[in-house]
């Protein structure tokens, strides 16, 4: 099937609305209505129909079917934490075999000023009725990286630190699900909320990163994003602590620049005592000595191990867990 165009899109989208008496207003929100974002034929077409009688497109879904063939589509009701009745707000998000995908949300007539002025970033497409306020150019305020508090540093620092003794354990374990589920769920927020405060700093907290930091890359210097990709880990416990270790390192030198920035404290004691900690690789006799070697440093990462080694865990036979030095190359 071949990939329908953008314009293509529109005026099918705004043909069904105008058709349908029951549409009364359209607006376009999301990256297509955001003139800083990356233009490519993968962006979502994020559409809002305010309608009449919103019930009647819920009881018969069959309406959407003009869009063009899915490949999926999930609905407010398919979705586990949310129970009729829908009377606020209804969504069909569509996945279309053309590779275009559709999010259309209606919402009732009542809440519709509500809803259109709820987001800066959005484009009025039509108003049949001639009662919506004229909005200003999209802009993308609202999703800009905000400026921290002194404890919003500070206990993002320490869950950072906190829960990354948990992945090394989860390693040393040999229980990946576990490792990867505190890495993805706790550890890497952390890390993408003090690049994102980074980026901030050095944009007067002006700029959108984007959802799931993923406009990060845009903004991190070569040797910060190398590490933020290094993060990434692979299908085995080495890389998930080599990733853990990358993004510890990443996260010291972003947490240093905003806290001297910000004239907050970087919590450098802490950071140098788990540092010891992963690096030891469960071997708890050797975090003393990996102490007293990084306390001669200015760098908590620095001269702990030698270069070029990762400390990981080995499962083998009872006794349950034995620990060994995995050499990188």
């Amino acid at each position: 099937m071949k990939h329908r165009t953008e314009q293509q899109m529109m005026d099918l989208i705004l043909g069904v609305a105008e058709r349908d008496e029951r549409v009364r207003a359209v607006w376009m929100n999301g990256s297509r209505a955001n003139p800083k974002a990356p233009r490519d034929q993968y962006q979502d077409f994020d559409i809002v129909f305010a309608v009449k009688d919103m019930q009647s497109f819920i009881d018969d879904p069959s309406w959407v079917d003009v869009f063009g063939e899915r490949v999926i589509m999930q609905t407010r009701a398919d979705q586990l934490d949310s129970e009729p009745p829908y009377e606020d707000w209804f969504n069909f998000m569509m996945q279309l075999l053309d590779g275009n995908r559709i999010d259309l949300t209606l919402v009732p007539l009542e809440l519709m000023e509500e809803a259109l002025l709820s987001d800066k970033m959005c484009r009025l497409l039509m108003d049949k009725d001639g009662v919506l306020p004229e909005l200003p150019p999209p802009s993308d305020e609202d999703y800009w990286v905000k400026r921290p508090t002194e404890r919003e540093y500070l206990c993002t620092c320490n869950e950072f630190l906190w829960v990354s003794t948990y992945v090394a354990k989860g390693i040393w374990r040999r229980e990946m699900a576990y490792a990867n589920g505190m890495l993805s769920e706790f550890v890497r927020p952390m890390l993408i909320r003090m690049v994102e405060w980074k980026i901030g700093l050095e944009n007067s907290f002006r700029v959108d990163t984007g959802k799931l930091g993923k406009y990060i890359e845009r903004h991190l210097y070569s040797d910060q994003w190398q590490l933020f990709a290094a993060s990434f880990a692979g299908g085995n416990y080495e890389d998930m602590m080599k990733g853990l270790l990358a993004m510890g390192e990443l996260f010291r030198s972003c947490g240093r620049e905003v806290g001297e920035a910000l004239g907050f404290t970087y919590p450098e004691e802490d950071d140098r005592r788990v540092n010891a900690y992963i690096r030891c690789g469960g071997r708890f006799e050797k975090i003393e000595e990996l102490l007293n070697r990084s306390r001669t440093t200015r760098r908590p990462d620095e001269d702990e191990l030698p270069k070029g080694s990762t400390v990981v865990v080995q499962q083998e036979e009872p006794p349950q867990f034995r620990y060994r030095r995995i050499h990188e190359g």
